[in-house]
């Protein structure tokens, strides 16, 4: 009895360690990985004050290393909203603007972490007109150096020449900051990974979801179908394909409280990835 006991037993611990394992559980504890979440607020629309616990809340359980924020707003009666996010979980904050520092109502891209920050630089895109920015912080992960780069595109369906214009002055920053870190650009693309008027960025970068998740189908999408009636995945985190190996990349905020209140209008993106070193190993 007691050895068919004993054998039952190993072969329950065989299929248990014979179990796939899912993308997280297969990152080596040796390795260096970096956790990239971007969000697009909906700037104070929709019961702010409401939402913002909910995306407090959900970025204090994931920690992520990096937070990039499209529609961040400041007004008299709204603090600006990456300030009070930074401050509810303990991070640091770049706020990018085309409006000036002492105007009272400001409106841009934000990136947040909890990390030690080598270097702050900002851009505006081409046309100015139309308002829109990228912004980059170098973080020190583990003494490795890491570029976030925070942009939000035109967002109109017929504006594809106008992401062309902007995409050329993203690609220019990148090159011009970059250096020698690798290189992660996250935001509202306002068109899906593989539109044409993004080439110039697949160049050297790779969509960290359409990677992990080629089977997605069409209904796939990160726009909320609470406010719009197709379905779109427009928001994005590319990553420097030589320097990076996607490890998972998920949709988050894709239900709402049990109020039925909704954390914004588009769903986030979470990516997790692998800093791979310039001979193509894992940093350690």
């Amino acid at each position: 009895m007691l050895r068919r006991l004993l054998a039952a037993l190993l072969a329950s611990t065989i299929m248990a360690f014979a179990l796939p394992l899912a993308a997280e559980d297969c990152v080596d504890a040796g390795q260096t990985t970096i956790s990239v979440v971007t969000l697009n607020l909906y700037h104070d629309k929709a019961d702010w004050p409401k939402r913002r616990m909910l995306i407090a809340e959900a970025f204090n359980r994931l920690k992520p290393d990096a937070i990039v924020l499209q529609e961040v707003i400041q007004t008299e009666a709204t603090e600006n909203q990456a300030e009070w996010l930074a401050r509810q979980i303990g991070y640091a904050y770049q706020f990018v603007s085309v409006d000036p520092p002492e105007r009272i109502q400001r409106y841009g891209n934000a990136l947040l972490t909890p990390h030690p920050i080598l270097l702050r630089d900002e851009t505006r895109l081409e046309p100015l007109e139309d308002s829109r920015t990228a912004g980059l912080l170098r973080i020190d992960i583990h003494g490795v150096p890491v570029n976030i780069y925070a942009t939000h595109l035109h967002h109109t369906a017929e504006g594809a020449a106008i992401r062309t214009q902007q995409l050329g002055d993203l690609t220019a920053f990148i090159a011009l900051t970059s250096g020698d870190a690798p290189s992660i650009v996250g935001g509202d693309f306002n068109t899906v990974a593989d539109a044409l008027e993004l080439e110039p960025l697949r160049a050297g970068f790779t969509d960290s979801f359409g990677t992990l998740h080629p089977d997605a189908g069409p209904d796939t999408t990160t726009l909320n179908r609470a406010w719009f009636d197709a379905p779109k995945r427009i928001d994005h985190i590319f990553f420097e394909t030589a320097r990076f190996e996607p490890v998972s990349s998920k949709i988050l905020f894709t239900e709402p409280d049990a109020e039925g209140t909704w954390a914004s209008d588009h769903h986030g993106v979470l990516s997790v990835f692998r800093i791979i070193d310039t001979n193509g190993s894992s940093e350690r």
